[in-house]
């Protein structure tokens, strides 16, 4: 018997336990999946990083935690997770991104906002380059930047791709280190922010990195909110140099009522809604990766404790 313990908070459990229970029936695996379970018994733990579990001391049992979101900043650093992290990859994240960032790249290469807010009626326009000639910078190669990367590609945006380490993507351009990052962000027109919150990472896009892109560039974070440099992002907004930021997560969430970014009329606030698991999908990657555990095979998507994701 193989126990489960569903640690990603009591809100989300009529959502969960249905499609876990049909997912692990299907893998074939004898379980037992609760809410509450004495800690020396627990072989996995299904968790969310809010959850009121933070102390992972007691499961000496435990062979692997599976995190049901992407993000894993808020539990990497807990000095008392000793047993193999595992972070969602998949269950609906991928196509969820996807949508959200090809929506919001065409609508400001569009020019819709100009177009569905027109209170003088005014009637003639000039028409948007063409997407093969718009420069669009993917920041962050990961599962979701690769795929966003190569549906942006697709459309047939001109796409640079940036990472830490070298990557290669078919139909899109990769740069990668530190040298790579300018030559990424400069001349930009559109960029989309997909990389992990790391110390590594925090304000990466900096008052420095602002300048490089077009004027009047197009910023899209559905990535991680100490990305940016707030400050430097509001003063290239009031400058010009950015035309407008469609920012979909921040330093503090929810975003503070009396935050300036609310108020704007460069930017556009979305409430943390890019990408989300999606229970049904995301069941099978969680029962994936037990079936593996308990053939004794490697877990998939791995958290690199160093490099924090």
């Amino acid at each position: 018997m193989t126990n489960i313990l569903f640690a990603a908070g009591p809100d989300r459990w009529d959502d969960w336990a249905p499609p876990l229970r049909a997912a692990l029936d299907q893998a074939g695996l004898g379980y037992a999946l609760a809410q509450d379970m004495a800690p020396e018994v627990v072989d996995y733990i299904v968790y969310a990083p809010d959850s009121a579990l933070q102390d992972f001391t007691p499961f000496t049992r435990c062979k692997a935690v599976l995190n049901t979101w992407a993000g894993v900043e808020a539990v990497v650093g807990n000095q008392t997770l000793t047993q193999p992290l595992a972070r969602m990859v998949g269950g609906g994240l991928t196509e969820g991104m996807v949508e959200y960032v090809l929506g919001h790249s065409l609508r400001h290469h569009l020019g819709m906002d100009a177009h569905i807010v027109n209170p003088d009626h005014d009637w003639h326009w000039a028409p948007p380059p063409l997407a093969s000639e718009r420069r669009v910078t993917v920041l962050g190669l990961g599962a979701l930047g690769a795929e966003v990367a190569q549906k942006l590609a697709g459309v047939g945006f001109a796409v640079t791709g940036w990472s830490r380490r070298p990557k290669e993507i078919g139909g899109v351009r990769t740069l990668n280190g530190d040298d790579g990052l300018a030559e990424a962000l400069r001349g930009a027109e559109i960029l989309v922010l997909l990389l992990p919150d790391t110390p590594a990472t925090e304000n990466i896009l900096d008052a420095e990195a602002l300048a490089l892109l077009a004027r009047g560039a197009f910023v899209i974070n559905p990535g991680r909110g100490p990305l940016i440099d707030d400050q430097a992002l509001l003063a290239a907004l009031d400058s010009g140099q950015i035309g407008h930021a469609t920012l979909d997560v921040f330093r503090e969430e929810p975003l503070p009522k009396n935050h300036p970014f609310w108020a704007h009329p460069g930017v556009t606030v979305t409430p943390h809604v890019a990408s989300e698991t999606r229970a049904a999908s995301g069941a099978g990657v969680i029962a994936e990766n037990i079936l593996r555990g308990e053939a004794g095979q490697p877990f998939l998507h791995l958290v690199d404790r160093t490099a924090g994701y």
